[in-house]
């Protein structure tokens, strides 16, 4: 069993990438996505992979790795589970009081979004834990039962117990679980303190709502897939890929859905981090732009930023996560004339079909996508697509972008034009608001391109932003995929502590301590069910602080070892350069709250590693299979090179306006770029102009 396969299902694509640990290649494959099902797009493309290898079968899979979609698309079309709640006495109607901003500042008509969980399936409970972990009032055991009733004749299928101080005590709700398990048997259970034992109640509430509405979904999908996967001879233990970039076990991933909101994307980053930094480009932002969407991330000194938690369509969603910011640019998007006669691109999408008009498939009236527009002005093959197997029609391209254009009164190439100067802004806002907002200058960062159609806009993205560098890897459409081979396998646990850490360092140190013995624990338990050796085994720390009074606290990472009162006032060192970071200011003055520590266990599994190669001169010309007629702006149609990506060779040197194309996808260089391949076959790019 020396194959390792990594499947990333995205809105038009499915990527399958395999690595072969005895010889070291790397296998890639695209199938169309089956949204209804998508597991028949993986098992298809599993198969595909295995007969373009060559005398293998499912058996010789040691590795098996999945990102998916699943439960953020059963959130984002509402299409979750039946889910009732219990929570405590007076708290019935907090998941749609929220907190008291509106979602838009000036617009005084922004509905909420309607709750995941009706109101009539809100039970409340008598019982009360006060803020010290002190049980005031114990658990009325029978208004339980009462409640646990209700809901099974209501039909729920799924029910979320949050309870108001759970995450100091969870006696009462782990009572509430056995109750429920008792009365209804075979409904998705979530307690709030198993899914999120933080503060914060509305965010926990919501948390743990939204993990019980898509729990009996992905449940459901992947045992389904699971199934499927050994019915083909599967044997190896399929994983999924979590929010954090880390990946479980199916089982696992079961228990706890919410952390697989940003499945998809999350592994895209870690995997270009860990490219990257081999490289010499230890800090980048990630540009994965898909058939649907667009994902940017930023990664400093390696190591890609993370968060807390997001809002997902209006939600509090909060689980430890990578920093990723989604925007519906993409490949797919629709282009079209809004009533004030302006251009606009996305969010809406023409998905995997019919897809965009140059497939075949669309109507005649179908609104143009980003990707006619790249086939009108032949920054892609206006022929076929994915090495020949996919031919595409340039005159339906023409004919919908034509559409556009009468509308707005330009020709057919400016209005492709336009349509990708609207996409790209809307890809810079994207990345601005990871960088820029976050006190980070894009400029001082690499672009990493990837998915299906990153390469192919990343010249002009950086000219946007006026970043100087783009790095594209060697698999750039399928880098999710590849990334599902470059991550381990990762758990996170946390818990919720509020106090000052200037009044008495020793002490504190040592009460933090004993938490993060206590978590040490819980992660030693799920190293050792997931059966990770003692030497693979190794543990981050993560404290998040605040000056006292305020709402919103820092990460800031604490160094492994003892915590003594040393060690506690680097940590605040840390902290106050943070926040001059942030803020451009910091309070030496002023009392520091320690709020939520946390714990990363992480479990270090082999990594598939792209070999290097000697340099072999800055002659590109073996490279060379055609010219091309490629619209430039201002210039019209020009005659420009197209080298094949596979013949190119480390130390070959291209110079724009040029092409690159490869399987999974194109890379265009523009008037003034340098393209220098380096010894680990990435594509350097100095951005001219």
């Amino acid at each position: 069993m020396t194959l390792r396969i990594g499947v990333d299902t995205g809105g038009t694509f499915t990527d399958v990438v395999a690595f072969d640990e005895e010889t070291g290649a790397l296998h890639v494959r695209k199938v169309s996505s089956t949204p209804q099902d998508p597991g028949l797009a993986i098992v298809e493309g599993l198969d595909q992979i295995l007969e373009q290898i060559g005398g293998r079968s499912p058996a010789d899979v040691g590795y098996f790795a999945h990102g998916t979609t699943v439960g953020t698309n059963a959130l984002l079309t509402h299409r979750g589970a039946r889910t009732g709640v219990v929570t405590t006495r007076g708290f019935r109607d907090l998941l749609e009081l929220g907190r008291g901003r509106r979602p838009r500042l000036y617009d005084l008509q922004a509905d909420k979004p309607a709750p995941f969980a009706p109101r009539d399936l809100r039970l409340e409970v008598t019982e009360r834990v006060r803020h010290d972990g002190s049980i005031e009032t114990p658990l009325d055991e029978d208004e339980v039962r009462a409640a646990a009733r209700t809901l099974r004749e209501a039909g729920v299928e799924s029910v979320a117990v949050c309870l108001l101080y759970s995450f100091l005590r969870p006696e009462h709700e782990q009572r509430i679980g056995e109750i429920l398990r008792e009365e209804l048997p075979g409904a998705h259970l979530s307690l709030s303190s198993r899914v999120l034992p933080e503060f914060r109640e509305y965010e926990r509430l919501s948390t743990v709502v939204t993990n019980a509405y898509v729990g009996p979904v992905v449940a459901e999908y992947l045992a389904k897939l699971r199934q499927r996967l050994a019915e083909r001879g599967l044997a190896a233990v399929p994983h999924v890929t979590q929010s954090n970039g880390g990946i479980i076990p199916f089982e696992a991933a079961e228990e706890l859905p919410v952390r697989m909101v940003l499945s998809g994307p999350s592994t895209g980053v870690v995997g270009a981090a860990g490219l990257c930094a081999a490289a010499g480009h230890p800090d980048l932002i990630t540009f994965d732009m898909g058939g649907t969407s667009s994902d940017v991330s930023l990664v400093r000194n390696g190591v890609p930023k993370v968060t807390t938690g997001m809002e997902l369509d209006g939600r509090p969603v909060r689980t430890p996560m990578l920093d990723i910011h989604t925007v519906g640019a993409g490949g797919g998007s629709l282009a079209r004339v809004d009533a004030g006669g302006h251009l606009k691109v996305g969010p809406a999408s023409a998905g995997a079909d019919p897809g965009p008009a140059c497939y075949g498939k669309a109507s005649d009236t179908a609104e143009p996508t980003v990707t006619d527009a790249d086939i009108v002005v032949h920054t892609l093959n206006p022929v076929h697509l994915l090495d020949g197997r996919m031919p595409v029609d340039e005159q339906a391209a023409r004919a919908a972008v034509g559409r556009i254009a009468e509308r707005i009164g330009l020709g057919v190439e400016e209005t492709a034009h336009g349509i990708l100067r609207v996409v790209t802004a809307n890809m810079a806002r994207a990345i601005r608001v990871i960088s820029v907002q976050r006190g980070y200058d894009p400029r001082d960062y690499t672009l990493v391109p990837f998915g299906g159609a990153g390469p192919l806009h990343a010249s002009q993205l950086a000219r946007e932003l006026g970043m100087r560098t783009v790095l594209v890897p060697p698999t750039p459409g399928a880098q999710s995929a590849l990334g599902l081979l470059m991550t381990d396998v990762r758990a996170d646990f946390s818990r919720t502590r509020i106090q000052r850490l200037t009044d008495d360092p020793e002490r504190t140190a040592g009460q933090l301590g004993a938490l993060w013995a206590e978590l040490e624990d819980e992660a030693a338990a799920w190293f050792d069910a997931e059966r990770i050796p003692e030497a693979d085994r190794g543990l981050e720390r993560t404290a998040e602080l605040r000056y006292a009074g305020q709402n919103h606290e820092i990460p800031v990472p604490v160094p492994a070892g003892p915590l003594d009162a040393a060690a506690l006032a680097g940590v605040l060192e840390t902290f106050a350069a943070e926040h001059r970071r942030l803020y451009g200011y910091d309070a030496p003055d002023e009392p520091v709250e320690a709020v939520t520590v946390r714990l990363q266990a992480v479990g270090a599994v082999p990594q598939a590693k792209l070999p290097r190669e000697e340099p072999a001169g800055e002659d590109a010309s073996a490279s060379l299979t055609g010219h091309r007629e490629m619209h430039l702006q201002g210039e019209g149609f020009v005659s420009v090179p197209v080298h094949r990506r596979a013949d190119l060779r480390p130390g070959n040197r291209v110079t724009g306006p040029a092409v690159v194309e490869q399987m999974d996808t194109t890379t265009v260089l523009l008037p003034g770029d340098v393209l220098t391949v380096d010894d680990h076959s990435n594509l350097v790019i100095a951005v001219g102009g």
